[in-house]
């Protein structure tokens, strides 16, 4: 990874003692060096955890109104959870639950724990959502799936037969029934669960049904074909550790199933088993090494392991191969790239992305964090300065306009873009702080 600034407060004492027969211009240095202090703190933060330099755990936008701050934690973490990445999600999810969230934030912060297998703490959580008043049924249902991740299915069977009916209670009874393979009963627990009210609930079931309507179009299919399409729908609904040990059937009947193999990795990946994740991505690349879903996931695996230089590889031939959505992979080379000293390579990506037709702020925010990182502030200050027409109401766009204009020495612009970050949001903490240091 290249080399950062050190934060401020390292950085201050050693430019006094060396420029002490030029107070004025260490003043002046002072001055040109505090917003980069910003982002220098938070990219040692990510550097520190071996995160994503430029994934956004540390927002320059962080906002100090804990309502808002609570909203936006929860979005970060579903963000991470639809690419698996959970230990970022949890985290996430934590600072909500800490911002004062409340139900949503400690029901999301459970379901990251139940997917990081980190069970002590999901009893412990379930608890105080009891406690905050949470649906029984709700309650039910997460107990029900911890019971099936920690094996105890005779337990959860008690617990499910004897609860009143519900969506949530018919979804358990769906579970439990495929992980047993009875699926005459699996099929109308599922056709009751999607009629609930919870849509998370609906969705999982219609991904588990269309399971079993792809398997009904191949009559003639061996039943390991049904485990595998299954195991499939049960990752798509973020239950991985109960597709595991099915695909583990399918991999031992039918050593050469790619897709069984793909999804293996996968499953691997989200839930922590690195090792594993690599060994089975490998076993699926060599049955078919063009596959861009293959090519991707090894590098994110590759990535998780602190490989960088052969996830960018595989990260490349990814996006070569047409992977979709095209931006996911340019996301992840970026940041590869980034931690592997390409710095070329990785504002490549990101420029791609802030320039892309609908581009999001946040594929702004990563270029111009690149482009600080890279010491090209004038390529920063240039991208930044689009923000401000395609998003003229929101305060980051004023906020990087602000941040990037000092970098660069234009300090009235920069006091003028700041204020009016603050004046759009005035809990815009990095604003508030940036604009002090002018």
């Amino acid at each position: 990874m290249s080399a950062r600034l050190p934060p401020l407060r390292v950085l201050a004492p050693v430019l006094f003692a060396a420029l002490c027969a030029a107070g004025l211009i260490a003043v002046l240095l002072w001055q040109a060096m505090h917003a980069r202090a910003i982002i220098s703190r938070a990219l040692q933060q990510a550097a520190s955890e071996q995160q994503d330099p430029l994934a956004l755990d540390e927002p320059w936008a962080e906002t100090a109104d804990p309502r808002d701050a609570a909203l936006a934690a929860i979005r970060a973490g579903d963000v991470a959870a639809l690419d698996g990445d959970w230990k970022t999600a949890e985290r996430h999810y934590q600072r909500a639950v800490d911002a004062r969230g409340g139900l949503p934030a400690l029901r999301k912060l459970t379901q990251a724990q139940l997917q990081r297998r980190d069970y002590g703490a999901v009893r412990d959580n379930i608890r105080r959502l009891s406690l905050a008043g949470a649906k029984e049924e709700d309650l039910l249902l997460l107990n029900a799936l911890l019971l099936l991740r920690t094996g105890e299915l005779l337990q959860a069977e008690t617990l499910l037969r004897d609860a009143p009916a519900s969506p949530q209670r018919e979804y358990g009874h769906a579970l439990l029934a495929i992980i047993q393979g009875n699926h005459e009963s699996a099929r109308p627990a599922l056709q009751q669960a999607q009629e609930g009210w919870d849509p998370a609930i609906r969705s999982s079931s219609r991904t588990l049904l269309a399971a079993y309507e792809e398997f009904a179009l191949f009559p003639d299919s061996p039943n390991i074909h049904l485990v595998a399409l299954l195991s499939r729908a049960l990752a798509q609904a973020q239950e991985c550790e109960l597709a595991l040990p099915l695909l583990s059937q399918v991999t031992q009947v039918q050593d050469d199933y790619r897709d069984a193999w793909t999804v293996q990795g996968y499953c691997e990946y989200v839930t922590g088993r690195l090792a594993e994740a690599l060994a089975s991505l490998e076993r699926a690349y060599g049955l078919d090494p063009e596959k861009a879903e293959i090519q991707y996931l090894l590098g994110k695996t590759l990535a998780a392991q602190g490989d960088h230089p052969r996830a960018v590889t595989f990260f490349q031939y990814a996006l070569k191969n047409g992977f979709e959505p095209s931006a996911d992979v340019r996301r992840a080379l970026g940041a590869a790239a980034l931690a592997a000293g390409d710095g070329p390579l990785a504002l490549e990506q990101y420029s791609a992305l802030a320039t892309a037709e609908g581009a999001s702020i946040d594929d702004v925010e990563r270029f111009v964090r690149a482009a600080l990182q890279l010491s090209l502030p004038e390529e920063a200050y240039a991208q930044a300065q689009k923000t401000l027409t395609r998003w003229p109401d929101e305060p980051r766009s004023h906020l990087l306009a602000g941040i990037t204009a000092a970098q660069t020495g234009r300090k009235d612009d920069a006091r003028k873009a700041l204020e009016k970050a603050l004046e759009l949001d005035p809990g815009l903490a990095a604003a508030r702080e940036a604009l002090g240091g002018l």
